[in-house]
């Protein structure tokens, strides 16, 4: 009988507190995928594979184990990114046993414009074309837009050989942000992706991208990733304009027997969207412009969010994103409550200080 190969790499991290950095490791990526923690050994189980971060004399040895050399690519470039990430100004070494080769990203796909659209006043549309959606259409749900400069080829990222991505600087920079796939055609070859128009003087480049966006433009998509809930019988999902192409995805690939409430916050009713799926399905829409008008407070759909889950039954997943302070408080009280973290996805998608 034929056994699956495996792929399998090791790596050595050095940072400036190995661990403190396999806590939030840990932290992070239960949010993302299977976390296992025994003492000084973690498993991170995703789509890609397992690594393992082992603490040893301040050190964090890696193991990855991965069932094809693409998504062993992927696996490193994650960890290495994300290692890397968490170390911020500290120094910070990685290497492993096999250094990357220089090569174009394992997940980058190119894609080009085919039309703009106002989905509401304030959403716009933009619908690209690629050679291959077949990632899109079973894999996730996420991707980094990349932007390259007008007028100019794209340069568009590579694998460093210590694993992290290595990104054109000067006058070939990207501009790089994440997004939700709102749909894939397979028959027409398009995916669509929905851009918040934000209604500030806050330097937005994929708003500006999607208002200015002409047929014929080239970019590139790193991904998709996670995304989606579970087939469960009991769900709430909430969030804001910037989480309403996940939701209104969600909503659409969500499974029959699902009881689903959905409390979506918009500016006004002007921008409330016809939602599907063929779940059964309640959506609470909240006007943001009515009560702000009012001398509301400013966390209503925080308030409404933490009233659903006082009242909620003890084995619904809960998906919410939204404003960064918002979500902190929401998360709070599902902690408080012991919800099963397994039951749960929180991301803010959003920071009120910045914005």
């Amino acid at each position: 009988m034929s056994m699956m190969q495996e792929f399998k790499l090791s790596g050595v991290a050095i940072p400036h507190d190995a661990k403190g950095m396999l806590d939030e490791m840990c932290e992070h990526f239960i949010e993302h995928s299977v976390v296992e923690r025994d003492g000084n050994l973690a498993l991170l189980k995703g789509d890609t594979g397992v690594a393992a971060l082992r603490l040893q004399d301040n050190r964090l040895l890696i193991e990855l184990n991965c069932p094809s050399e693409q998504a062993m690519q992927m696996t490193c470039n994650s960890i290495a990114e994300h290692l890397a990430y968490f170390a911020g100004e500290d120094p910070f070494e990685i290497s492993w046993s096999t250094p990357q080769a220089p090569a174009i990203l394992p997940d980058l796909h190119e894609v080009t414009v085919v039309s703009a659209e106002d989905v509401t006043p304030s959403m716009r549309r933009v619908k690209f074309t690629c050679d291959d959606l077949s990632s899109f259409a079973v894999d996730g749900m996420h991707v980094r837009l990349l932007i390259p400069p007008k007028d100019r080829p794209p340069v568009w990222p590579k694998l460093l050989p210590d694993g992290r991505t290595g990104w054109p600087e000067g006058e070939d920079e990207l501009v790089a942000r994440i997004y939700t796939i709102r749909a894939v055609d397979l028959a027409r070859r398009e995916l669509w992706i929905d851009f918040f128009q934000h209604p500030s003087d806050v330097a937005t480049p994929g708003a500006d991208f999607a208002r200015d966006a002409r047929p014929g433009q080239r970019l590139a998509l790193v991904g998709p990733v996670g995304g989606g809930f579970p087939p469960v019988a009991q769900v709430l999902v909430a969030g804001d304009e910037t989480a309403l192409p996940a939701i209104a995805r969600m909503l659409a690939e969500a499974a029959p027997h699902s009881r689903i409430q959905a409390i979506i916050e918009v500016n006004n009713a002007a921008e409330e969207q016809v939602l599907s799926s063929p779940a059964e399905l309640k959506v609470r829409w909240l006007h943001r412009e009515s009560y702000q008008r009012g001398g509301g407070p400013a966390d209503t759909l925080g308030s409404v969010v933490k009233a659903s889950i006082a009242a909620m039954e003890e084995q619904t997943f809960v998906w919410v994103a939204c404003e960064k302070e918002e979500l902190r408080s929401i998360k709070a009280l599902l902690k408080q409550r012991g919800h099963d973290r397994k039951m749960m996805y929180a991301a803010w998608y959003w920071d009120r200080k910045q914005a």
